[in-house]
Protein backbone atom coordinates (compact mmCIF):
# COMPACT_ATOMS: atom_id res chain seq x y z
CA UNK A 1 0.00 0.00 0.00
CA UNK A 2 2.24 2.29 0.88
CA UNK A 3 4.42 1.72 -2.34
CA UNK A 4 1.26 2.70 -4.23
CA UNK A 5 1.14 5.80 -2.13
CA UNK A 6 4.59 6.92 -3.00
CA UNK A 7 3.73 5.76 -6.69
CA UNK A 8 0.55 7.61 -6.93
CA UNK A 9 2.35 11.28 -5.05
CA UNK A 10 5.43 10.82 -7.73
CA UNK A 11 2.98 10.64 -10.57
CA UNK A 12 1.12 13.63 -9.24
CA UNK A 13 3.95 15.51 -8.50
CA UNK A 14 5.44 15.25 -11.85
CA UNK A 15 2.08 15.65 -13.92
CA UNK A 16 1.95 18.60 -12.27
CA UNK A 17 5.80 19.99 -12.62
CA UNK A 18 4.96 19.62 -16.44
CA UNK A 19 1.58 21.05 -16.26
CA UNK A 20 2.80 24.56 -14.45
CA UNK A 21 5.93 24.69 -16.51
CA UNK A 22 4.26 24.27 -19.96
CA UNK A 23 1.48 27.24 -19.02
CA UNK A 24 4.30 29.51 -18.36
CA UNK A 25 7.13 28.40 -20.62
CA UNK A 26 6.34 30.98 -23.29
CA UNK A 27 7.17 33.66 -20.81
CA UNK A 28 11.11 31.94 -20.37
CA UNK A 29 13.52 32.12 -22.74
CA UNK A 30 16.01 29.72 -22.74
CA UNK A 31 20.17 30.43 -23.84
CA UNK A 32 19.49 27.92 -26.30
CA UNK A 33 16.42 30.20 -27.69
CA UNK A 34 18.29 33.09 -28.03
CA UNK A 35 21.49 32.01 -29.26
CA UNK A 36 19.19 30.88 -32.40
CA UNK A 37 17.13 33.65 -32.35
CA UNK A 38 20.55 36.03 -33.18
CA UNK A 39 22.19 33.10 -35.01
CA UNK A 40 21.49 34.82 -38.39
CA UNK A 41 21.37 38.70 -37.18
CA UNK A 42 23.76 41.06 -37.78
CA UNK A 43 22.92 43.13 -34.70
CA UNK A 44 22.61 41.07 -31.16
CA UNK A 45 22.44 42.93 -27.95
CA UNK A 46 25.15 43.15 -25.91
CA UNK A 47 24.65 41.50 -22.04
CA UNK A 48 26.36 42.86 -19.49
CA UNK A 49 26.21 41.83 -15.46
CA UNK A 50 25.95 44.81 -12.62
CA UNK A 51 27.89 43.92 -9.99
CA UNK A 52 28.52 45.48 -6.36
CA UNK A 53 28.48 43.79 -2.85
CA UNK A 54 24.51 43.48 -2.39
CA UNK A 55 23.09 43.18 -5.98
CA UNK A 56 23.72 41.36 -9.57
CA UNK A 57 21.53 42.32 -12.12
CA UNK A 58 22.34 41.47 -15.43
CA UNK A 59 21.14 43.60 -18.64
CA UNK A 60 21.39 43.30 -22.70
CA UNK A 61 21.23 46.92 -24.13
CA UNK A 62 21.43 47.34 -27.94
CA UNK A 63 21.74 50.76 -29.69
CA UNK A 64 24.48 53.89 -28.56
CA UNK A 65 24.47 54.63 -25.00
CA UNK A 66 24.81 58.28 -26.44
CA UNK A 67 21.12 57.54 -26.99
CA UNK A 68 18.26 58.39 -24.55
CA UNK A 69 17.58 55.13 -22.67
CA UNK A 70 14.49 53.39 -22.85
CA UNK A 71 14.23 50.81 -19.63
CA UNK A 72 12.40 47.66 -20.52
CA UNK A 73 11.24 46.01 -17.46
CA UNK A 74 9.57 42.29 -17.87
CA UNK A 75 6.32 40.76 -15.74
CA UNK A 76 6.09 37.85 -13.55
CA UNK A 77 7.36 35.31 -15.16
CA UNK A 78 9.30 36.89 -17.38
CA UNK A 79 12.91 37.73 -19.02
CA UNK A 80 14.68 40.21 -20.64
CA UNK A 81 14.59 38.51 -23.76
CA UNK A 82 10.68 39.20 -23.92
CA UNK A 83 11.29 42.04 -25.28
CA UNK A 84 13.38 40.90 -28.09
CA UNK A 85 11.23 42.02 -30.62
CA UNK A 86 11.36 45.35 -29.40
CA UNK A 87 15.43 45.45 -29.37
CA UNK A 88 15.96 43.91 -32.95
CA UNK A 89 13.99 46.67 -34.29
CA UNK A 90 16.30 49.01 -36.41
CA UNK A 91 14.39 51.99 -36.39
CA UNK A 92 14.09 52.34 -32.29
CA UNK A 93 17.87 51.37 -32.43
CA UNK A 94 18.62 54.45 -33.75
CA UNK A 95 16.52 56.73 -31.40
CA UNK A 96 17.08 54.97 -28.09
CA UNK A 97 19.41 52.95 -26.19
CA UNK A 98 17.34 50.29 -25.43
CA UNK A 99 18.27 48.43 -22.32
CA UNK A 100 16.46 45.25 -20.87
CA UNK A 101 16.47 43.89 -17.81
CA UNK A 102 16.08 41.05 -15.45
CA UNK A 103 14.41 41.73 -12.22
CA UNK A 104 15.71 40.53 -9.34
CA UNK A 105 14.94 36.39 -8.62
CA UNK A 106 14.86 36.12 -12.94
CA UNK A 107 17.98 35.02 -14.82
CA UNK A 108 21.18 35.70 -13.09
CA UNK A 109 19.63 38.92 -11.67
CA UNK A 110 20.07 38.48 -7.55
CA UNK A 111 20.33 40.17 -4.26
CA UNK A 112 22.40 38.83 -2.23
CA UNK A 113 21.74 36.40 0.96
CA UNK A 114 17.47 37.05 -0.15
CA UNK A 115 16.08 33.71 -2.18
CA UNK A 116 13.03 35.60 -3.22
CA UNK A 117 12.25 39.77 -3.36
CA UNK A 118 8.44 40.57 -3.30
CA UNK A 119 8.50 43.59 -2.51
CA UNK A 120 8.00 46.43 -5.53
CA UNK A 121 10.29 49.06 -3.60
CA UNK A 122 13.21 46.51 -3.42
CA UNK A 123 12.73 45.47 -6.68
CA UNK A 124 12.47 49.29 -8.42
CA UNK A 125 15.71 50.29 -5.69
CA UNK A 126 17.82 47.77 -7.52
CA UNK A 127 17.36 48.93 -11.04
CA UNK A 128 18.87 52.03 -9.91
CA UNK A 129 22.10 51.44 -11.14
CA UNK A 130 21.35 50.44 -14.75
CA UNK A 131 20.57 54.48 -15.01
CA UNK A 132 24.83 54.87 -15.37
CA UNK A 133 24.87 52.88 -18.02
CA UNK A 134 23.78 55.90 -20.35
CA UNK A 135 26.08 58.78 -21.16
CA UNK A 136 23.49 60.69 -23.37
CA UNK A 137 22.21 63.18 -20.10
CA UNK A 138 18.69 62.42 -21.60
CA UNK A 139 15.38 61.77 -19.81
CA UNK A 140 14.42 58.11 -19.50
CA UNK A 141 11.65 56.32 -21.20
CA UNK A 142 10.60 53.73 -18.88
CA UNK A 143 8.28 50.97 -20.16
CA UNK A 144 6.85 48.24 -18.24
CA UNK A 145 4.79 44.98 -18.61
CA UNK A 146 2.17 43.17 -16.31
CA UNK A 147 4.03 42.63 -12.90
CA UNK A 148 6.34 44.76 -13.87
CA UNK A 149 4.35 48.01 -14.53
CA UNK A 150 4.01 48.76 -10.98
CA UNK A 151 7.76 48.10 -10.44
CA UNK A 152 8.10 50.54 -12.87
CA UNK A 153 6.12 53.17 -11.72
CA UNK A 154 7.47 52.93 -8.20
CA UNK A 155 11.25 53.24 -10.10
CA UNK A 156 9.67 56.40 -11.98
CA UNK A 157 8.47 58.19 -8.56
CA UNK A 158 12.26 57.51 -7.30
CA UNK A 159 13.35 59.23 -9.93
CA UNK A 160 10.82 61.48 -11.63
CA UNK A 161 13.55 64.43 -12.82
CA UNK A 162 15.02 62.09 -14.98
CA UNK A 163 12.25 60.20 -16.39
CA UNK A 164 10.65 61.29 -19.46
CA UNK A 165 7.71 58.97 -19.71
CA UNK A 166 5.98 55.79 -18.43
CA UNK A 167 4.19 53.37 -20.12
CA UNK A 168 2.65 50.17 -18.47
CA UNK A 169 1.51 47.55 -20.78
CA UNK A 170 -1.15 45.23 -19.33
CA UNK A 171 -0.58 46.44 -15.92
CA UNK A 172 -1.05 44.23 -12.66
CA UNK A 173 -1.53 47.14 -10.21
CA UNK A 174 -4.71 46.79 -8.55
CA UNK A 175 -4.89 44.98 -5.70
CA UNK A 176 -8.55 44.02 -5.68
CA UNK A 177 -8.21 42.25 -8.55
CA UNK A 178 -5.07 39.69 -7.89
CA UNK A 179 -5.85 36.62 -10.00
CA UNK A 180 -5.36 32.99 -8.39
CA UNK A 181 -5.64 30.23 -10.57
CA UNK A 182 -6.30 25.85 -9.87
CA UNK A 183 -2.20 25.29 -9.99
CA UNK A 184 -1.97 28.67 -7.83
CA UNK A 185 -1.51 27.22 -4.20
CA UNK A 186 0.46 23.66 -5.94
CA UNK A 187 2.78 26.27 -6.97
CA UNK A 188 3.71 26.97 -3.13
CA UNK A 189 3.95 23.38 -2.54
CA UNK A 190 7.67 23.29 -1.81
CA UNK A 191 8.04 19.69 -2.93
CA UNK A 192 6.50 21.01 -6.31
CA UNK A 193 8.68 23.70 -6.30
CA UNK A 194 11.52 21.23 -6.43
CA UNK A 195 10.90 20.29 -10.05
CA UNK A 196 9.98 23.42 -11.73
CA UNK A 197 12.12 26.50 -12.96
CA UNK A 198 13.66 29.22 -10.31
CA UNK A 199 11.52 31.68 -12.37
CA UNK A 200 8.28 29.93 -12.03
CA UNK A 201 8.86 30.08 -8.28
CA UNK A 202 9.75 33.38 -7.89
CA UNK A 203 6.91 34.28 -9.70
CA UNK A 204 4.60 32.17 -7.14
CA UNK A 205 6.61 34.54 -4.50
CA UNK A 206 5.51 37.57 -5.89
CA UNK A 207 2.16 36.96 -6.95
CA UNK A 208 1.18 35.58 -2.74
CA UNK A 209 2.74 38.85 -1.73
CA UNK A 210 1.49 41.05 -4.54
CA UNK A 211 -2.38 42.52 -3.33
CA UNK A 212 -0.25 43.77 -0.42
CA UNK A 213 2.80 45.28 -1.77
CA UNK A 214 0.31 47.14 -4.25
CA UNK A 215 -1.43 48.46 -1.65
CA UNK A 216 1.81 50.03 -0.55
CA UNK A 217 1.99 51.86 -3.74
CA UNK A 218 -1.40 53.76 -3.46
CA UNK A 219 0.22 56.96 -2.78
CA UNK A 220 2.51 56.75 -5.53
CA UNK A 221 -0.58 57.01 -8.12
CA UNK A 222 -1.67 59.98 -6.64
CA UNK A 223 1.29 61.73 -7.01
CA UNK A 224 2.26 60.30 -10.20
CA UNK A 225 3.59 63.69 -12.52
CA UNK A 226 5.20 62.45 -15.29
CA UNK A 227 3.64 61.98 -18.99
CA UNK A 228 2.11 58.34 -18.22
CA UNK A 229 0.21 56.00 -21.28
CA UNK A 230 -1.83 52.77 -19.89
CA UNK A 231 -2.31 50.36 -22.60
CA UNK A 232 -4.83 47.65 -22.13
CA UNK A 233 -6.24 44.41 -23.92
CA UNK A 234 -9.55 43.55 -22.94
CA UNK A 235 -9.17 40.17 -23.31
CA UNK A 236 -6.72 39.86 -20.84
CA UNK A 237 -6.94 36.59 -18.77
CA UNK A 238 -4.11 37.75 -16.60
CA UNK A 239 -4.66 41.26 -15.97
CA UNK A 240 -8.07 41.87 -15.29
CA UNK A 241 -8.96 44.58 -17.58
CA UNK A 242 -10.55 46.47 -14.51
CA UNK A 243 -6.98 47.11 -13.90
CA UNK A 244 -7.33 50.02 -16.70
CA UNK A 245 -10.46 51.32 -14.73
CA UNK A 246 -8.63 51.24 -11.91
CA UNK A 247 -5.67 53.24 -13.22
CA UNK A 248 -8.04 55.98 -14.49
CA UNK A 249 -9.33 56.21 -10.98
CA UNK A 250 -6.07 56.48 -9.02
CA UNK A 251 -3.50 58.10 -11.57
CA UNK A 252 -4.29 62.18 -10.94
CA UNK A 253 -1.95 63.49 -13.70
CA UNK A 254 -3.30 65.28 -16.22
CA UNK A 255 -0.51 64.52 -18.32
CA UNK A 256 -1.98 60.66 -18.72
CA UNK A 257 -3.43 59.02 -21.42
CA UNK A 258 -5.01 55.96 -21.84
CA UNK A 259 -5.79 53.05 -24.21
CA UNK A 260 -7.85 50.34 -24.45
CA UNK A 261 -7.45 47.77 -26.93
CA UNK A 262 -10.83 45.56 -27.01
CA UNK A 263 -9.37 42.59 -28.86
CA UNK A 264 -6.20 42.02 -27.52
CA UNK A 265 -5.14 39.94 -24.89
CA UNK A 266 -1.70 40.15 -22.32
CA UNK A 267 0.93 39.82 -24.81
CA UNK A 268 0.57 43.69 -26.47
CA UNK A 269 3.71 44.10 -27.07
CA UNK A 270 3.88 40.94 -29.01
CA UNK A 271 0.35 41.26 -31.09
CA UNK A 272 0.51 45.62 -31.11
CA UNK A 273 4.03 45.87 -31.61
CA UNK A 274 3.95 47.84 -34.15
CA UNK A 275 2.35 50.45 -32.32
CA UNK A 276 4.42 49.85 -29.62
CA UNK A 277 6.86 50.81 -31.86
CA UNK A 278 5.09 53.94 -33.75
CA UNK A 279 4.31 55.38 -29.92
CA UNK A 280 7.86 55.48 -29.19
CA UNK A 281 9.15 56.77 -32.54
CA UNK A 282 6.53 59.43 -32.97
CA UNK A 283 6.46 59.94 -28.80
CA UNK A 284 3.36 60.32 -27.58
CA UNK A 285 1.22 59.08 -30.66
CA UNK A 286 -1.84 59.69 -29.28
CA UNK A 287 -1.33 62.63 -27.29
CA UNK A 288 -4.05 64.44 -28.30
CA UNK A 289 -6.67 61.94 -27.28
CA UNK A 290 -6.28 61.46 -23.80
CA UNK A 291 -8.93 58.03 -23.64
CA UNK A 292 -8.80 56.05 -26.60
CA UNK A 293 -10.31 52.77 -27.25
CA UNK A 294 -9.46 50.61 -30.40
CA UNK A 295 -11.26 47.62 -31.61
CA UNK A 296 -8.43 45.83 -32.87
Amino acid sequence: MSNFRFLRSAVVVIFLSATLSSCFSKYIISAKQVRKHYASKDVRPETKLIQNDTLALQVASVGADTLPMLLLIHGAPGSLWGYMNLMDDAELQKKYHIVSVDRIGYGKSRLKKRKYVTSIELQARALLPVFSLNKSEEKVVVLGRSYGAPIAAKLVSMIPEEVKELIMVSPVIDPEKEKFYWFSKWGRNSFVQLFLPGEFNTATAEKYSHADELRKLLPVWQNLDVRTTVIQGGNDWIADPANFEFAKRHIKSKKAQYIFLFNAGHMITYTHADMIREMLLRSRLFQDKIAVQLDY
